[in-house]
């Protein structure tokens, strides 16, 4: 059996599949494992969610070669950002207790009570909420492994951007150049 060819559009759609199983997971440890995100957790899922709506977009559309340079920029910025905030996260964690900022209001109360500007502000910061480890695997926490998915996001929209510099044809295959 010949193999299944690799196009960008196959990369725009895992690129937005693993957004989605990066976003269920997360929902799983907040609603079935009860670990409550703080604020740059919810940060970072804004991310990937972005991250996901720009590849899901580009899967929809199909453009061409400029429009595929377009939307891996837009997605390698989302995954830019979102990984800033997960080394942000890892800094807060790395903390000593007594450096680590005091807890701050809920993300909802931030919201509400501040216009979004300073909201936005106050979430980059972080809090003492965002100092606390609460899961781990293979020594490794959740900001960890979020950084680490936001890398393999903006390698994914960086082989786009560079097979959209080769070939014009959105279409081209990949690996069997």
């Amino acid at each position: 059996m010949p193999p299944i060819p690799l196009t960008t559009n196959h990369l725009n759609l895992l690129l937005w599949t693993g957004s989605i199983a990066l976003i269920t997971v997360a929902l799983y440890m907040q609603y079935v494992m009860g670990l409550a995100p703080c604020a740059l957790c919810v940060t970072q899922r804004i991310f990937v969610i972005a991250t996901g709506v720009v590849a899901f977009t580009a899967w929809l559309h199909r453009p061409g070669a400029w429009g595929l340079r377009l939307y891996a920029l837009a997605g390698s910025v989302m995954a830019l950002i979102g990984g800033g905030f997960s080394s942000r996260h890892l800094w807060l964690q790395s903390l000593p207790e007594e450096l680590a900022p005091a807890c701050g209001p809920s993300l909802g109360y931030l919201l509400e009570a501040f216009p979004l500007t300073e909201a936005f502000s106050l979430l980059i910061r972080g809090d003492g909420n965002c100092a606390e480890t609460l899961w781990s695997f293979l020594g490794i926490t959740i900001p960890g492994w979020t950084l680490i998915a936001f890398i393999g996001l903006l390698l994914l929209n960086g082989l786009i951007f560079y097979q959209s510099w080769r070939h014009e044809s959105p279409t081209r295959t990949i690996l069997n150049d």
